[in-house]
């Protein structure tokens, strides 16, 4: 029985585990870790998509801009995604208009689709050749019970001002997309490698000026008008700090009763062969996202292998964020691939990752400023869709810090429901998976029953 059949089944040995995710290496120029005392226009703590993208854009107005990153650039959430370039189609509109209702939903709405273009151009601007593929992005149904629940979640979205379209059956077969996807709605937008696109990101950060410090933890801070970040051998100052850490916002002590850190996981193939490829179709290569409670990426990379996540959602007690494997998420994605592509049954599964997103209790992004002074910025909350808004938000950041009041970062306003304190939370996180898991398991079981009657 070959590795992947073994992992479906349960009966293998564990898949071989990245700490660093599957898109990056340590940087063979880690930049110094602060020393001393060092001062700054404006502190970015967290060097991802969104600390990177703000200490660019507040550069390019002439800021003096220091980034405090704990490990290194895109250790986190930015270089271990799936690399979905992604706008308004990723989300659930009705959680949205029932929550700040239509006229705001529409906002968010927009930050998430301006958020494509905005990237797009940022490439080209930033020269970063990350394998962009704008071959758009499918939200596909695996099963016909699906299809009413897409419709209405499109229909709900063009009233909110997203450009989406049903894609038919005849549509996805004649594009060779898998014919485990039955149909769809599509946006668009693409597939990158995000370990490219932090590691252009880091590289043009640099060559603007900006001083990155690598393996330099945050400790503390003290707010008012100067902020003081301690580390363990320096401090810094600025007027302004920037709290770019997503997931491991809650482990610096704010926003615990806002967000929480949650474990997702993925899964490489081995390099498919000509013969695979072929026998796939695919020849787009779409990135794809099914509407499960607990949703399923699948995308082609540039490289010839093929990337699966989510599938099966993990928290820690406290929000704590171990860098440490979760073998029953990719035992899960395994069964996943196995099952999705019959013609791929030899394949092997090269190695496997996990990391942290941030969500909160409505899915909300939380993005806002705290402080007496109201000069600590943060972004979080992005629920696992933040590659290209992480990105986009850092422009709305350095116009509100260089004096301007961007109309769409007032309209992302809103009260963020309060988390339950542990251990009522992590009860309550628990029983929030397993009822996906059900709901999901009962899905799949229907779309196994629906192949054995289509033979």
């Amino acid at each position: 029985m070959n590795a992947l059949n073994e992992a479906a089944h349960g009966d293998a040995a564990p898949l071989k585990f990245r700490s660093l995710g599957g898109w990056i290496e340590r940087p063979g120029d880690l930049q110094p870790t602060l020393k001393g005392h060092a001062q700054a226009d404006v502190i970015v703590v967290g060097a991802g998509f969104a600390g990177l993208s703000t200490a660019l854009e507040l550069r390019a107005l002439g800021a003096d801009v220091i980034v405090l990153e704990q490990e290194f650039a895109g250790f986190g959430a930015s270089g271990r995604n799936a690399g979905y370039l992604l706008g308004s189609m990723g989300v659930e509109c009705d959680v949205f208009v029932n929550r700040v209702g239509v006229e705001q939903a529409t906002q968010f709405v927009r930050f998430y689709d301006e958020a494509v273009p905005y990237v797009e151009g940022r490439l080209k601007t930033l020269g970063i050749d990350c394998d962009y593929n704008p071959s758009g992005v499918i939200r596909a149904g695996v099963h016909p019970s699906q299809e009413k629940r897409l419709r209405q979640n499109m229909a709900l979205g063009q009233k909110l001002g997203a450009v989406t379209r049903f894609v038919d059956g005849a549509e996805m077969r004649a594009r060779g997309i898998p014919p485990a996807f039955l149909f769809g709605t599509e946006q668009c937008g693409g597939t990158l490698n995000p370990g490219k696109y932090v590691g252009g990101l880091r590289r043009a950060a640099i060559e603007a000026g900006v001083k990155l410090y690598e393996r330099t933890p945050l400790l503390s801070f003290s707010e008012g008008p100067v902020i003081t970040c301690k580390t363990a051998h320096g401090s810094a100052t600025a007027p302004v700090m920037v709290l770019a850490t997503n997931a491991y916002t809650p482990q610096l002590g704010v926003l615990r009763n806002k967000v929480a850190a949650i474990r997702v996981s993925a899964i490489e193939t081995q390099p498919l062969s000509t013969e695979q490829l072929a026998a796939l179709g695919w020849q787009g290569r779409e990135g794809i996202i099914t509407p499960h409670y607990t949703m399923e990426s699948h995308r082609l990379t540039a490289h010839g292998t093929m990337v699966l996540t989510v599938k099966k959602l993990g928290y820690a007690y406290g929000s704590r964020t171990p860098n440490v494997p979760d073998q029953g998420a990719y035992t899960a994605l395994a069964q996943v691939l196995r099952e999705r592509y019959p013609a791929l049954q030899g394949v092997g599964i090269q190695h496997c990752w996990s990391g942290y997103v941030s969500g909160a209790y409505d899915f909300l992004p939380v993005i806002g400023a705290m402080g007496a002074k109201q000069n600590i910025f943060y972004t979080t909350g992005c629920a696992g869709h933040g590659l290209a808004t992480q990105s986009f938000v850092g422009s709305l950041f350095a116009a509100q810090i260089n004096g301007k009041a961007p109309e769409l970062l007032a309209a992302l306003q809103h009260k963020t429901p309060s988390m339950l304190p542990e251990p009522l939370q992590w009860c309550a996180i628990q029983s929030a998976f397993a009822a996906a898991k059900l709901l999901d398991a009962w899905t799949d079981r229907k779309v196994r029953q629906y192949k054995a009657m289509k033979g």
